[in-house]
């Protein structure tokens, strides 16, 4: 029963995912909105789940044998996975509308592709974190092409596909060199794990890898082929190509969604690994991070400069955010125990950043309407005149995104800059102040059009935004700025995802 009892949220939300596919058959075209309300009760009654489980405190509880992991770590970033899941689908119902293509399965995928997040971030067993990246991936591989009567959406989902197919390959092919390792290790002397664990658990392939050490070319080629899988799930630089071709051609809730929650997941799955599977031998990869990191930063705000469509600037620019994400990560994995200021700063950085880089699609879906896609950048000019408050709120989240105090922004990249000051990584700090520049560039030329430039049609008005695009922008417009002025709350927050398991097995 325990077991079943930390599962439960996912379990909900696969429920509720099935039962919008068969209330879907019984609503007529103007009932199609009672999906989204299924959908956000089952978001509702995951969350309630999710909330009962921290009642087990900040230990970790392992369940199924010590394949799933209840801890701080997993609370937090299903947190995460639920709130953005929660923020699409009140921007969603219009946009679907408007392009009639309001089917149950939008919903339905949506639900299913936060239960895979919510494996990879509790997994603790290679297989479940495969089984739960893959759940994941194939959902928004569907729902990137879900506009079937579109030609950029059919092709940004065969691209997805073709891509996705090649970096899962990659990654479990280091998932079972890692078993392969885990398997031939000898854990049978004085302190060893019980012979009953599974050879795929984090636990087995923690003290195999220590045992072979890192310079065993078995194991350099397991780490390599496993970050090289997930660095494609971030678009890290080199493997970020898929990214602006399906951010431009997914419906834009969706690029949203992408954006946000794989990202996080992925980084989820990956700092699972690196700061417990693959801590032993991490002191060889911080050189690797870095070089992928500054990497990012420069080729996705490099690209970002010259892009004409908001969506592929967005899609260039969330390359540079993973960049000081993964610059946190070098920090984190730093020193005989690490850096606990790197770790609070990816955690905060992911937090805000679900909040105003949904907020800034969710004003290109607001242009969207009949006859107009709404996201290139001409598209934006006079904003200010046509919508003020969508002006305003296009401002904040540029702002926050380029990080300008006191926006949450600044914050998140405050911690990542700290931490590399702190383990003296002055360079890749350096690098990461001076990518800032170009970022206010490319952020302000879209202010500029929305706010300085005449529209195209002077009388035109904007049609007034539904109220679930208005509860959701004041949410991520609130979020946004009060994590920028007071911080405190959502740094403790993010130190609380920081409590990770020794070991589930007392060693």
């Amino acid at each position: 029963m325990k077991d079943f009892f930390m599962i439960l949220p996912e379990v909900e939300l696969v429920l509720f995912g099935l039962a919008i596919l068969l209330l879907d058959y019984l609503l007529g075209v103007k009932e199609k909105t009672f999906n989204a309300v299924v959908a956000m009760f089952g978001v509702g009654f995951s969350g309630y789940s999710l909330y009962r489980l921290r009642a087990l405190g900040p230990d970790a509880i392992g369940g199924f044998d010590g394949s799933i992991i209840v801890d701080p770590f997993f609370l937090y970033f299903s947190l995460i996975f639920l709130v953005a899941t929660a923020l699409i689908i009140l921007i969603s119902v219009r946009y679907l509308q408007i392009e009639d293509e309001h089917h149950g399965e939008y919903y339905a995928l949506l639900l299913f592709a936060t239960v895979g997040m919510m494996f990879m971030a509790g997994g603790y067993d290679l297989i479940v974190q495969f089984i739960g990246l893959e759940t994941m991936a194939i959902s928004f591989y569907i729902l990137t092409g879900f506009l079937r009567h579109s030609r950029r959406s059919n092709e940004a989902a065969v691209k997805y596909l073709l891509l996705g197919a090649f970096s899962s390959g990659l990654l479990a092919y280091g998932f079972s060199l890692l078993y392969g390792i885990s398997a031939m290790a000898d854990l049978s002397g004085p302190g060893g794990l019980p012979l009953q664990v599974p050879r795929t658990n984090l636990d087995v392939v923690r003290t195999a890898l220590a045992l072979r050490g890192p310079t065993d070319l078995l194991v350099m080629l397991a780490v390599v082929t496993v970050s090289a899988g997930l660095f494609f799930k971030v678009a890290a630089v080199p493997f970020h190509q898929w990214a602006p071709d399906v951010y431009e051609g997914a419906p834009t809730t969706i690029s949203a969604y992408v954006s946000v929650a794989s990202k996080t997941a992925s980084f989820a799955l990956l700092l699972r690994l690196f700061l417990y599977a693959f801590w032993p031998v991490r002191a060889d990869w911080v050189e690797i991070i870095g070089v992928v990191a500054v990497a990012s930063l420069t080729i996705g705000n490099l690209a970002a400069i010259t892009q004409s469509n908001v969506k592929r600037l967005l899609a260039y620019s969330s390359i540079s955010h993973v960049g000081y994400i993964l610059l946190g990560l070098v920090a984190a994995l730093s020193g005989p125990d690490g850096n606990e200021t790197g770790l609070k700063g990816i955690a905060f950085y992911l937090f805000v950043y679900a909040f105003m880089t949904i907020g800034a699609f969710t004003i290109v879906i607001v242009l969207r309407r009949q006859g107009l896609i709404g996201d290139e950048i001409e598209d934006m000019n006079g904003l200010i005149q046509r919508s003020p408050a969508a002006a305003v709120l296009l401002l904040i989240f540029m702002l926050s995104l380029a990080g300008i105090p006191p926006l949450a922004g600044f914050v998140g990249k405050y911690y990542i800059l700290l931490a590399l000051i702190q383990t003296q990584h002055y360079y890749l700090a350096l690098f990461g102040a001076l990518y800032i520049v170009p970022a206010l560039y490319y952020y302000f030329r879209i202010v500029a059009h929305a706010w300085l430039r005449d529209p195209a049609n002077s009388s035109e008005v904007l049609p007034r935004m539904t109220a679930g695009q208005s509860v959701a922008l004041t949410a991520m417009c609130a979020v946004t700025i009060a994590a920028g002025i007071y911080p405190e709350p959502f740094i403790r927050l993010a130190s609380y995802s920081l409590v990770l398991p020794a070991t589930l097995f007392g060693r």
